[in-house]
């Protein structure tokens, strides 16, 4: 099911869509303009055209999207949340892309998560109505520019983390000289390891501080799972199972049957956990929200063995790989070596090197990569170690995939997105 855009939305991204790539973008610098197009192509232009990647003129290296991937993982999650009962509100530090968290909201969405109110003001200046800042919020100059905000726009709502009385005190302070009436929601947020109270006892301390301001609402409890630290994949889900039930039972104690209350937590490994604990037992009215990011984009590399369809979890997503990363073989000076043209300002590499998926050579044809493997990684340089007689050589094109999207995405400005052909069928933006 489709929903529709708000309309500010809309019209906003329909205004991107016009914006023709810059010679600063990497990737797409370097494409000539399209018909009827003064400056470089723009997404409508060439989603119009559906340029092959390999004849479309991009620069390498160039980082892409597959639309099948995408649109499967949009309904796959979608289709997950609806049967646990849960709303989603995407982690939109993930991509920092428009384009993609309107996808979401499309998809039915509750709203768009954000970590700090840089993130906020960027998802604003699109239009976006309900925005989750997952992070507590001290920063006096954005308190005060969000109180202008909710004053000047009755249909906008934010939320943002409160975690002690002296946070409480920075919000009340900037907000009761500027918010006009409205009061702002806040989320008491639990942590471990992290931001958050540390036990009960403060965290209803810090609730009650909160609502005896005239300009704060206490709407809800909030946790993050991923902040235990360790390796997910060496993670055991028994902490986050006991952490999600203290996060239950906190909501249930403080939640007020009158008004809306809310307990949201859920990165994307362990989100099966955090909907099967926070829906046990939930009194009537009170909404389960995951921050789940990573979904959409998966990966080859830590998603790929984590993720609770990995896990073997009965009815979990099963989600697919949507970025590629395609880069030139600059140079073969030793038999089993090739150096690509993308490195570490193109991928992230904090969670695995990038994984060699398959290669094109100039000629059209593909190419073998028998046990090859990336080895290491400059700024603008992989190392490529391959079978000495495999047929690769300088010019030809392999297509990488890569570990955790976060800091990968956050390199990369436009991103063309690919259909099954390799055709160019869109383009989103990133606003890191």
């Amino acid at each position: 099911m489709t929903h529709p855009l708000p309309p500010l939305v809309a019209e906003r991204l329909a205004a991107l869509r016009e914006r023709p790539a810059e010679p600063t973008d990497k990737g797409l610098g370097m494409l000539a303009p399209g018909p009827g197009e003064a400056e470089g192509p723009s997404p409508a232009g060439l989603a119009g055209s559906r340029p092959s990647l390999y004849a479309a003129g991009f620069g390498y290296p160039v980082l892409t999207l597959r639309e099948s991937a995408l649109a499967g993982n949009l309904e796959a999650m979608a289709a997950y949340c609806a049967r646990a009962g849960v709303e989603l509100a995407p982690h939109g530090k993930t991509a920092m892309s428009p384009e993609l968290a309107a996808r979401q909201l499309a998809s039915g969405a509750w709203g768009i998560t954000v970590a700090t109110i840089g993130q906020l003001r960027a998802y604003r200046a699109f239009g976006f109505p309900r925005l989750l800042l997952a992070n507590e919020l001290v920063d006096e100059s954005g308190i005060a520019w969000l109180a202008d905000e909710l004053a000047a726009d009755p249909g906008l709502t934010v939320y943002c983390y409160v975690d002690s009385t002296d946070g409480v005190a920075i919000l009340d302070r900037v907000l009761t000289a500027r918010l006009g009436g409205r009061t702002l929601p806040v989320l008491v947020e639990i942590g471990l390891g992290r931001t958050g109270c540390r036990t009960d006892d403060q965290a209803l301390a810090v609730a009650k501080a909160a609502t005896a301001t005239g300009t704060l609402t206490v709407a809800g409890v909030a946790g993050y799972e991923g902040s235990m630290g360790g390796d997910p994949r060496e993670q055991a889900p028994g902490p986050v199972t006991s952490f999600c039930r203290r996060l239950a039972n906190l909501a249930r104690t403080m939640a007020d049957a009158d008004s809306e209350f809310i307990v949201t937590a859920g990165g994307s490994v362990y989100f099966d956990v955090v909907a099967r604990e926070l829906t046990a037992n939930r009194p009537a009215g009170m909404t389960v929200v995951l921050r789940s990011g990573g979904y959409l984009f998966h990966d080859h590399g830590l998603y790929q063995a984590v993720t609770p369809a990995a896990r073997g979890v009965t009815g979990a997503p099963v989600l697919r790989p949507a970025l590629e990363l395609w880069a030139q073989v600059l140079s073969r000076p030793e038999p089993g070596l090739a150096l690509l043209s993308a490195g570490r300002r193109d991928a992230g590499f904090d969670s695995g090197l990038p994984v060699p998926l398959r290669a094109r050579r100039r000629d059209g044809q593909a190419a073998g990569l028998p046990g090859a493997t990336v080895t290491g990684l400059n700024d603008q340089h992989a190392y490529l170690r391959l079978d000495p007689d495999a047929a690769l050589a300088p010019g030809d094109v392999v297509c990488l995939g890569i570990s955790h999207p976060c800091t990968t995405l956050d390199k990369w400005r436009v991103i063309p997105v690919l259909d099954e052909q390799d055709r160019v069928i869109d383009v989103v933006h990133t606003f890191f």
